[in-house]
């Protein structure tokens, strides 16, 4: 699915970070399909198709702005090296080190305090904010789509000054974005960390073919349709949620359109659902609450629905994760 919510000035910040290796924008914007002058938003495919023009016509994935350059199919190769790690926390592992080994710099490391996991981005040149900007793209794409879903983020911290005359940071992340910090920094809830790695082999021939127009779209803050959803969903109990057909009635659209619109966005309906059971159930997990009084007020009939349904999520009981929260 095509969406035109890339700004002008991302465009041309991929050019900026091309030009000084003497080639000529103009060209690759018109192989993009893009005008010589882009004044208006483009869709994810144009910018996807520009940004892999750029990484074949300077042999960097990573618009030349690493310590090294991360050579066409380095990509490929990290979606291999990662597609079996089980879970987000090892991927995200794996991923920094196999970004360390590529780019050298900047260097991501991840820990885990006060139920936040903070990826933080060391590095010894000064480098701009679309630099980050691209390795976000990249880990955070990547991330998303491992454990298909959307991963909210908390905080982004930027350490280099912010571009001038650009709201378009804070509006993409869909998060609070800091300039001029002593680190470079991303931030979301730990909780996230232990969901699942769903994807097959055969579903990561199909994303690789899309990339890297799709990191666009999984990693774009979810704004639409998904968090009409989730705002629904998450005003009231598990218990009284209301099925496929009643949610589509109320957001005024057919089933099969509503399925369409959510399939299109890597999305369904149960695996909206399931997110906020799984983060909702290893809040309710920490409280004074036992397992059956988790899983009723999940809405399980019978607590051992809500076992297996967490051993999905997390790959481990709601017992062992209580016995060790």
């Amino acid at each position: 699915m095509e969406r035109a919510n890339i700004t002008p000035g991302f465009v041309n910040d991929a050019l900026d970070a091309v030009r000084s290796h003497g080639i000529d924008a103009a060209l690759l914007l018109a192989d993009a399909g893009l005008p010589a002058m882009v004044d208006r938003p483009v869709t994810n495919h144009e910018y996807g198709r520009l940004w892999w023009r750029i990484a074949k016509e300077i042999q960097c994935e990573f618009f030349g702005l690493g310590a090294r350059a991360m050579r066409p199919g380095s990509l490929d190769l990290m979606c291999h090296a990662v597609l079996h790690s089980g879970n987000l926390e090892r991927a995200l592992r794996r991923s920094l080190q196999f970004l360390n080994v590529i780019l050298d710099q900047p260097r991501g490391s991840l820990r885990v305090s006060d139920g936040l996991a903070i990826i933080t981005l060391d590095d010894n040149a000064q480098r701009p904010a679309f630099a980050y900007r691209a390795y976000w793209l990249i880990l955070m794409g990547v991330a998303c789509w491992l454990i298909g879903r959307r991963i909210p983020l908390r905080r982004l911290d930027f350490a280099c000054r912010a571009p001038k005359d650009r709201q378009d940071y804070r509006s993409f992340f869909g998060a609070p974005v800091l300039f001029d910090q002593p680190q470079t920094n991303l931030v979301f809830d730990s909780t996230y960390l232990p969901l699942p790695v769903v994807r097959s082999e055969t579903a990561l021939e199909s994303f690789l073919r899309g990339t890297p127009a799709n990191l666009l779209i999984r990693y774009r803050h979810d704004d639409d349709l998904s968090a009409r959803i989730r705002a629904r969903l998450g005003a009231i109990a598990p218990i009284n949620w209301p099925g496929f057909e009643e949610m589509a009635a109320q957001l005024g659209l057919s089933t099969a359109t509503l399925r369409r619109r959510l399939r299109s966005d890597g999305q369904s309906f149960g695996a909206i659902k399931d997110e906020l059971r799984s983060v909702l159930a290893q809040r309710l997990l920490t409280q004074d609450m036992t397992v059956a009084q988790v899983a009723t007020e999940l809405g399980y009939s019978e607590p051992s629905a809500f076992h297996r349904a967490y051993m999905k999520w997390t790959g481990q009981s709601p017992g062992a994760f209580k016995r060790n929260a």
